[in-house]
């Protein structure tokens, strides 16, 4: 007998990143949801986390929101360290390598459509 509900529906911890031409992904990355605050306080989580709430549909519209952050985590390094996970899942070591990757594909690809799971 197979249990449904709540309890049993898988939770969410991570952002899935895509983008995708013709309907063909280009582009994918995974990253940790314990890394959103970081990304909130940097002015990127709405590119990141959000873009279908933010009118974000295409790759090019995400460039200039993830330079400027990027441009900003790397600046203030000991600033953003701040918002480390304790256990250890969402490190800025690990959340700078992720906008730079993500930044260049949408460079790559300007006119991807952007998708994410959340």
């Amino acid at each position: 007998m197979a249990i449904t509900g709540p309890s049993t529906q898988k939770a969410h911890m991570s952002l899935d990143f895509r983008l995708s031409v013709d309907g063909d992904e280009v582009y994918s990355r995974n990253i940790t949801h314990n890394l959103n605050k970081m990304a909130e306080a940097a002015g990127i989580y709405k590119a990141l986390w959000r873009p279908d709430e933010n009118g974000i549909t295409k790759a090019h519209q995400c460039i200039e929101p993830l330079r400027t952050g990027l441009l900003e985590l790397v600046s203030n390094r000991a600033h953003y360290e701040q918002f480390n996970s304790p256990n250890g899942w969402g490190l800025y070591v690990h959340f700078v390598p992720f906008v730079t990757d993500v930044l260049m594909a949408c460079c790559e690809h300007p006119d991807a459509d952007v998708e994410v799971s959340r």
